[in-house]
């Protein structure tokens, strides 16, 4: 009996510390300054996700058009995101038109450095175009630093720690 006691601290113990390092990831706040390119048309839809080290979406970050029913046309993201119909894990703001620049916060968990992921950042526009990876930033520390250039409707990407 003493021992199968002995045994059920030790258990609850480690399940308490399993709790504790599960709930004490730390995130690093990162001002991101996105930059389009001057195109004439309509906002451009901005879905910025952690992608990671296999390619796969693993969480959405922010995400820039807050009219949730042109969604599927980002089909990419859609079929991470709308298969499942979750909530969006994501901040939405606005959309971005031709030649606009926004800056907005993301936390990035500070684990995800250097460990193999990526940020994506996925852009539609209405009758314009779709593009998976207009932008893709490796989560490395270099990478964090750098200006990265768009393919799309993005000009760059720059990103600074807070």
């Amino acid at each position: 009996m003493k021992k199968l006691r002995i045994l059920l601290f030790a258990l609850a113990g480690l399940l308490l510390l399993g709790a504790f390092k599960a709930g004490n990831t730390t995130s690093k706040k990162f001002k991101c300054m996105i930059q389009m390119v001057n195109y004439t048309g309509e906002g451009a839809y901005i879905i910025i996700s952690l992608i990671d080290p296999k390619g796969a979406y693993e969480e959405t970050l922010f995400i820039h058009g807050e009219d949730d029913e042109w969604y599927h046309e980002i089909d990419e993201w859609w079929k991470f995101w709308g298969a499942k119909k979750r909530s969006v894990d994501g901040i939405t703001g606005e959309t971005l038109a031709g030649g606009e620049r926004l800056i907005s916060v993301l936390n990035i968990d500070e684990s995800k450095i250097n460990a193999g992921y990526k940020l994506r950042f996925e852009t539609s526009v209405e009758d314009e175009g779709y593009h998976v990876k207009d932008v893709e930033i490796p989560l490395t520390t270099e990478a964090l630093k750098a200006k990265a250039e768009g393919t799309g409707f993005i000009r760059y990407v720059r990103l600074m720690p807070q």
